[in-house]
Parts: C-alpha cells; sequence; structure tokens
C-alpha cells in the first residue's frame, strides 16, 4: 500500500476511534439525564393524583364552582395551542411527534375557520413553526433539561391570562407522555376551559362515599 494511501486510512481510523469516544460520553451523560428525569416524574405521580382526587371529592361533596376557567364559549373562534417540545435534538420522534401532533391540531381548527394562538414550549417547537412562518404568541425555552415550578408557573401564566381575557376560548396542550423508557405517548387534550365540577365528579367515579374521605373547611364550596 503507498504510504499516502496509509497515513489517510490511519487518520481515518482515528477519527472513527474519537468519534466513537465522544458518542460513547454523550450515551452515558443521556442515560444519567433520563433516570433523573424518571425519577422526577415517578416523584410527581403521586401529587398529581391526589390532587384530581381532591377535585373530584369537592365535585362529589356538592360543590358548585364559577370560575373564569371554567367559562364556556358560546363559538370558538380562536384556540390557544401549548406544544411541550424540548430545547435540543438527538432524540429520536421525542420533538417531532409532538410537533407534529399540534400542527395538525392547528390546521384541523383553520380549516374549521378558526383562529389559532402558538404557545412554544421548547426550541425546537419554536424553530419548527418559525421555520413554517408561522404566528407564535409566546415562548418559552431554556428549561428542559430541569424544569422547574417557576418554569411551569411563566407558562400557566400566560395561557390563563389569554384564556381570562378572552384572546382565545379554548386552550388545547399537547405532550408527551411518559408511559416506561420504551414508551412515550404523544397526547393532544384541552387543557382550558377546565371541566365542571359535576363532569370531574362523574368522569372521576366520585360519589358520597368517596367524599366521605374528606372534610372540606368553610365548606366544599368555598375551598
Amino acid at each position: 500500500m503507498p504510504g499516502g494511501k496509509e497515513r489517510e486510512l490511519r487518520r481515518r481510523i482515528t477519527s472513527i476511534q474519537s468519534t466513537k469516544k465522544i458518542t460513547r460520553a454523550m450515551e452515558l451523560i443521556a442515560a444519567t439525564r433520563v433516570v433523573k428525569a424518571m425519577q422526577r416524574a415517578d416523584a410527581a405521580r403521586p401529587y398529581a393524583r391526589q390532587i384530581t382526587s381532591v377535585i373530584e371529592n369537592l365535585a362529589a361533596g356538592g360543590a358548585q364552582v364559577d370560575h373564569p376557567l371554567l367559562r364556556e364559549a358560546d363559538e370558538v373562534r380562536r384556540v390557544g395551542v401549548i406544544v411541550m417540545a424540548g430545547d435540543r435534538g438527538l432524540a429520536g420522534a421525542y420533538n417531532s411527534s409532538v410537533i407534529r401532533a399540534a400542527e395538525r391540531e392547528v390546521m384541523a381548527h383553520r380549516r374549521e375557520g378558526r383562529d389559532y394562538m402558538l404557545f412554544c414550549v421548547g426550541r425546537k417547537a419554536q424553530g419548527y413553526f418559525r421555520f413554517r412562518h408561522y404566528e407564535i404568541a409566546h415562548a418559552f425555552d431554556g428549561f428542559s433539561d430541569n424544569p422547574s415550578y417557576e418554569d411551569a408557573r411563566a407558562i400557566a401564566d400566560a395561557v390563563t391570562a389569554a384564556f381570562v381575557a378572552g384572546e382565545v376560548d379554548q386552550v388545547i396542550l399537547a405532550y408527551t407522555e411518559f408511559v416506561s423508557m420504551g414508551t412515550q405517548r404523544v397526547s393532544v387534550r384541552r387543557f382550558l376551559p377546565l371541566e365542571d365540577t359535576e363532569t370531574m365528579a362523574t368522569v372521576g367515579g366520585g360519589d358520597a362515599e368517596v367524599a366521605a374521605l374528606f372534610e372540606f373547611e368553610p365548606s366544599p364550596e368555598a375551598v
């Protein structure tokens, strides 16, 4: 083998070995982050279940609530769509699946003559919709690796403010539901208006026996 080709071959071997080391390091870092994310998700589930149970018991206890977030519009003219994606790539279909689900939702409402308002969470969602010339009302990024309560509160404040002010008549949430390491399911559901307490009691199976587990002071309505 001529000397020039041998040197080129050695350079390629060295380059491939370096790339292998880098990707191995990235794999180890990703595995650590996935474990931490799983632990955070598992830790949040009991809280979510308990909050749902309390609301169901409020409904079962006879609470009739009149709240702006329960307001049903006579006609839905504008829909807010929250897209929950990540800040980085190299995540398989994690970003693309939820982004496309949100885009299908926007297109479906536009075909029915409704306007839209986009709330993009994550740089990947922002980049996708900006490149395709969608109008983005609010954008949030920089915290997908380690989201905090303050980050969630900022998103919720922007969405609820738009809903209460009448800028949108309905809000749809598109997100990825973590099931297991090998299964993440894209979910699209109504976020606002909230279901009324009567519906919550029916859907959640709320009844007098369940309500007996809780005692509300001064009353279910006040709570």
